[in-house]
């Protein structure tokens, strides 16, 4: 807890009622941005859907719920989509929270999304128009059948037009540029009243707060530099929960009376080779679809997942994670541990080994520096690393760690041209849901702002729009399972693993359910609602 402002300190210096207690959470993920136009981590995107409202949610069993939306429906051909919402509601500044602020988000993100609301484009994705004819009413209309509109509304904070229109002017460029401090206005169950970057943040029950009120008084996340450390503080007390457990704190949490929960996990671990046609000569091998695969052949998955997840979770195949619902395509399988068929692949391509055993393509060798974000260079994915670079120099490739925050890498790796970018070790995560969040990050449009592979494809582009529309579930799931079939077969993301999710926290508190899988949900309100003391 050596920071300069922990959850205890600040929520004393705060005067946090005792009523309900304050929930305090300890995260190895900082908030990236408060800026929902900017933010890319989904630590920031589990805070937005505390803080702001959404049309809907998700609930139990996977299945979308009232939110700020009491109900809704759809016209005969699936174009119009019409939403009543809350009667009342305020912003916790005192102004009206209508129908009208979701319409003004919707409208803004789809007439920037070629620009500042790029990273929300495919929230809008066929939206032709949104707009509020009463306080409480939002209708979207689509020029085509939407398949998965809930699940784009979920995804989208509604924000609040009197904050927020000054900058949405000229070309909106401003939207990306206001920082949105603390205290926010907020209109979610929470609002957050304190924040110190990559230390803490402190959120009060909203009284104003249209839907179920919160049985906790509040909650504090604090941000851990190290896992240990986090693990350290809630053992003694001063958390009363752990969003994600390390895989090597599992049983002694568990000895000590913790509550831990484990579930497949919604995101993958991968590696990304940079195939952007834009990137410098020298590295342009990296384009070649034969190094992709045996650098694909050279990775000893198994490894990975007995010594970097100490066998909490699976060696990767799919970009769609076995935990997003039922959308997992299981007949694309791990690719084999196999160095003599890469060194063979490296050979026919004419990458000859040179001194040290290096090979040597385009006039010069074959090392590369590995961007690792703040999230994989902590805990388990620097020992993937590890295992990587271990199993790369067996084929006559060198990897060499390049160490960045994770603002930094995304600046990194979402650049256009990409011309320093080679290699790079993350973690993917999309909706519980839906697979359309994944799918859209290999899209053209998403280059330069989510997609960090170069990779640009006309027929991925027409499938992810055709399974966009399929308003048939059989049909969009056969679409689904073609675009994973193609992903793998192409070697677009070298999908490492899947980590189970773990999490923990002090039997002192009940009631806090996973939905899906986390309680701390990007897509859902509900744990933090209802999680409260025990006895």
């Amino acid at each position: 807890m050596a920071v300069g402002c922990g959850v205890v300190a600040c929520e004393s210096s705060l005067g946090e009622a005792a009523e309900g207690g304050m929930f305090r959470l300890g995260s190895d993920q900082p908030i990236d941005s408060l800026n929902p136009f900017v933010a890319v981590v989904s630590e920031s995107f589990s805070v937005f859907q505390q803080i702001y409202p959404n049309l809907v949610q998700l609930g139990p069993g996977d299945r979308y719920v009232p939110e700020f939306a009491t109900d809704w429906t759809t016209s005969r051909d699936g174009r119009t989509w019409t939403f009543h919402t809350h009667a009342g509601a305020t912003w916790s500044d005192g102004r009206p929270l209508t129908a009208a602020d979701a319409a003004w988000t919707l409208s803004t993100i789809k007439k920037f999304q070629d620009g500042p609301a790029a990273s929300m484009a495919s929230h809008v994705t066929g939206l032709v128009s949104a707009t509020a004819p009463d306080a409480r009413t939002v209708v979207l209309t689509y020029s085509r059948p939407v398949a998965n509109v809930l699940t784009q509304v979920t995804s989208v904070p509604i924000l609040p037009e009197h904050v927020w229109k000054k900058y949405a002017g000229g070309d909106g460029g401003a939207l990306t540029t206001f920082t949105n401090s603390a205290p926010v206005v907020c209109g979610g169950p929470f609002t957050l009243v304190k924040y110190v970057p990559k230390q803490v943040a402190l959120f009060r029950r909203n009284p104003e707060y249209y839907g179920t009120k919160p049985r906790i008084a509040g909650f504090g996340i604090q941000f851990f530099g190290t896992d240990d450390a986090m693990i350290l503080a809630l053992k003694s007390h001063q958390l009363d929960g752990v969003q994600n457990v390390p895989n090597t704190s599992v049983e002694n949490l568990e000895a000590a009376g913790f509550e831990v929960v484990s579930s497949p996990g919604l995101s993958f671990d991968s590696l990304t080779v940079n195939a952007n046609p834009k990137q410098r000569a020298a590295h342009r091998e990296l384009a070649d679809p034969r190094v992709r695969e045996a650098l694909d052949r050279a990775i000893n998955r198994d490894e990975i997942v007995r010594t970097s997840l100490l066998g909490r979770g699976r060696p990767g195949s799919s970009i769609i994670p076995p935990g997003t619902a039922h959308w997992y395509d299981r007949t694309v399988t791990p690719t084999p541990y196999d160095p003599e068929a890469a060194n063979r692949l490296l050979d026919q391509a004419g990458y000859r080994r040179g001194p040290g055993g290096v090979r040597i393509a385009n006039g010069h060798p074959m090392r590369y520096p590995m961007i690792l974000p703040d999230d994989t260079s902590s805990g388990y994915g620097l020992r993937s690393f590890q295992i990587v670079r271990s199993d790369f120099a067996r084929i006559g490739v060198r990897l060499t760690p390049r160490l960045l925050d994770n603002a930094a890498a995304n600046d990194a790796l979402a650049a256009d041209d990409s011309k320093e970018f080679t290699m790079s070790m993350w973690a993917w995560s999309g909706a519980a849901s839906d697979p359309d969040d994944t799918l859209n990050y290999l899209t053209c449009r998403s280059w330069g702002t989510l997609n960090d592979t170069g990779y640009c494809g006309r027929e991925w582009d027409r499938l992810y729009a055709e399974q966009g529309a399929a308003m048939d579930p059989a049909a969009r799931r056969r679409i689904v399972d073609r675009m994973q079939r193609m992903a793998a077969r192409q070697r677009i993301l070298l999908v490492l693993d899947y980590a189970d999710k773990i999490e923990a926290h002090s039997r002192s508190w009940t009631d806090l359910p996973l939905v899906g899988g986390e309680s701390f949900s990007a897509e859902s309100k509900i744990p933090l609602q209802s999680v409260r003391r025990a006895g």
